[in-house]
């Protein structure tokens, strides 16, 4: 995939680019996404906040409840209300958990690993050899060298945001 790429809500209010490829995309099954997203799952690529560049519009963030009771901030747009991305508690506004399905192309971003299978629905069927964990998993056995340094790079800022919660 080359980038940049960009994406947005449906009524083009909301704008963002993307310069590069994510540190990972997540397809979750967890019960909350299911909800949350009123599909089968939840699509989202993790990016450091400041690489999800803003190119019109901005998002009304609401608090949303989560299964670890620390919530998340989904930002939306504020007049057609399409989920653009979401903060979980985790990091916080450090990074941004982009819903691929807002890019232009959302068939260029397909899933690096399936989560919280566990929960996902009987009749999702995942092809054989598919990256797929009941759970979550470890971070070091399945995510790239590249991004594990990218993350790296984020943990000062991660632990400040964590830290201004406690």
């Amino acid at each position: 995939m080359t980038y940049p790429v960009e994406g947005g809500c449906d009524c083009r209010y909301l704008r963002y680019r993307l310069a590069t490829a994510p540190m990972i995309v997540h397809c979750c099954h967890c019960r909350w996404c299911q909800r949350e997203s009123g599909a089968s799952f939840a699509l989202n690529a993790m990016y450091e906040a400041d690489r999800v560049v803003h190119l019109g519009g901005e998002p009304e963030v609401v608090n949303t409840p989560s299964a670890s009771g620390a919530g998340q901030q989904v930002a939306r747009c504020p007049r057609c209300r399409v989920a653009i991305w979401s903060h979980y508690a985790g990091s916080g506004p450090v990074t941004k958990f982009v819903r691929v399905g807002t890019l232009d192309d959302p068939d260029r971003m397909p899933p690096d690993v399936h989560i919280f299978t566990a929960s996902k629905q009987p009749w999702v069927t995942l092809a054989p050899g598919t990256r797929a964990f009941e759970a979550f998993y470890e971070r070091e056995a399945v995510w790239s060298a590249e991004a594990l340094a990218r993350r790296a790079a984020l943990l000062p800022q991660i632990e400040a945001y964590l830290a201004s919660r406690r």
